[in-house]
């Protein structure tokens, strides 16, 4: 059975493998455990062997705005409703603030849309050059 949770006591690197699909440069899962560590809020899908099957990010300054950055789950677990219940208790936990933002490619609107999301004007900026992440002893 999947559980939930929003503590990261106990979880290393090595139960952090696997995400980031298809990216050319990776983060480590060093670097994933400090993204986690970095966010204001994350939400963690943990299977009964420790091993973490999928998160989801958010940046916020706790006043007026969010934003998603990440939501992944791993291959192997999808199409199990993790994606849902992940993005649907990090909402619940952000739900009084004015603003939840995400950026996300038009085939995936929808998982968002049917999660009371909307579709929005954006834009971006991507250094693909550090997709890896910065290194631990850069600011």
């Amino acid at each position: 059975m999947i559980t939930y949770t929003d503590d990261l006591h106990g979880v290393l690197p090595e139960h952090l493998g696997g995400f980031f699909e298809g990216w050319p440069k990776p983060p480590s899962p060093e670097t994933h455990l400090r993204i986690l560590r970095g966010s204001s809020h994350f939400v963690l899908a943990v299977a009964p062997d420790g091993q973490v099957v999928g998160f989801v990010t958010a940046i916020s300054d706790g006043v007026l705005n969010a934003y998603l950055p990440l939501l992944e789950v791993l291959p192997t677990h999808r199409h199990q409703g993790i994606a849902t219940e992940l993005v649907s208790r990090l909402l619940a936990h952000l739900g009084d603030l004015y603003a939840i933002d995400l950026h996300c490619d038009a085939d995936v609107q929808p998982f968002y849309e049917s999660l009371g999301l909307r579709v929005m004007g954006g834009m971006g900026l991507r250094n693909y050059a550090m997709q890896a992440g910065r290194n631990a002893d850069e600011k």
